[in-house]
């Protein structure tokens, strides 16, 4: 037996021992009312904070106590997103930017202050000098999520001010990640292909001039090629994914990280790692592997 064998049988009887002796009976949750992470029994979400920046509306609970499903609205700062989308669209502008604004400052911006805070994102999206090839390409992953989160902590490394707490510091280190996700994720990709999927990397320069959604279809394009109706499309999945309230998983993390006093990168890279499960952000890759495993096996197309 060889040592990978040998080690492994180890763990597998350490594993046992763990299982076997740290039982909890189920019926002590219910007795003493706690909470298996954010749920309740009956499937309800667990409120553990306060927020006037993001809600979500998708049921109400009738006088008997039964869920009862409506059509679902997605708030930001009061706003109803759809009215956002749809201002969007009647200027022929893309939107997440102007979510970006009145999520972190609580009012829609004028164009001028729009215009400004664009020219502000975009200018920000470059990774810092060495970033690039010493934290991604030096230590890809095989999953994306996974890199964003420790791209998340390696900035902390390239920060000249990481542990001042005033608000205005804060702000722009959280102004700063806003921008670079887009880079992280696609670089993250590029990096993919190539060490995982056996497949070319292309690294492009992010313009300053574009949407965050052109930009990130840019990126990982490898002729940069994209057409205006995957960009507005992106753009409206942004938007829908930019805020889901105070209460959800990666939220609550967020806030719980940073009541410890902790750094910006620390306190985002633990929510990163969250959104990442299987049973928050992480379903979404789930649905596609649904969606291509329908299609594998579906006979008959015209047969709905």
């Amino acid at each position: 037996m060889n040592e990978n064998s040998q080690n492994s049988n180890f763990i597998d009887k350490l594993s046992k021992l763990t299982v076997d002796n740290d039982p909890i009976d189920p019926a002590l949750y219910e007795k003493f009312n706690v909470k298996r992470g954010l749920r309740y029994a009956d499937g309800r979400g667990v409120l553990v904070g306060l927020t006037k920046i993001g809600d979500v509306v998708g049921y109400y609970i009738d006088e008997s106590g039964n869920k009862v499903a409506i059509p679902g609205k997605l708030i930001y700062r009061g706003y109803n997103v759809e009215d956002i989308v749809e201002d969007a669209e009647l200027h022929h502008q893309f939107g997440f930017e102007q979510c970006v604004y009145l999520l972190l400052f609580g009012q829609l911006p004028t164009q001028s202050q729009l215009d400004e805070f664009s020219s502000f994102l975009g200018s920000l999206r470059s990774l810092p000098e060495y970033f690039t090839e010493d934290m991604i390409m030096k230590a890809p992953s095989s999953d994306i999520m996974n890199k964003i989160a420790r791209g998340v902590l390696a900035s902390y490394s390239y920060d000249s001010d990481p542990e001042n707490r005033d608000v205005a510091n804060i702000l722009r280190q959280c102004i700063e990640l806003i921008s670079r996700f887009s880079t992280l994720a696609a670089y993250g990709y590029q990096a993919k292909r190539r060490y995982y999927d056996g497949k070319s990397m292309y690294i492009h320069n992010p313009l300053p001039e574009l949407s965050t959604s052109e930009n990130f279809l840019r990126l990982t394009r490898n002729d940069k090629s994209y057409t205006r109706l995957e960009a507005e499309i992106l753009d409206l999945a942004l938007i829908l994914h930019a805020e889901h309230g105070g209460g959800n998983n990666s939220s609550l993390t967020i806030h719980v990280v940073s009541s410890a006093d902790t750094d910006t990168y620390s306190a985002v890279a633990a929510a990163v790692g969250s959104l990442k499960g299987r049973r928050h952000g992480g379903a979404n890759i789930r649905v596609i592997e649904m969606m291509d495993n329908i299609k594998e096996n579906v006979r008959d197309w015209s047969n709905e």
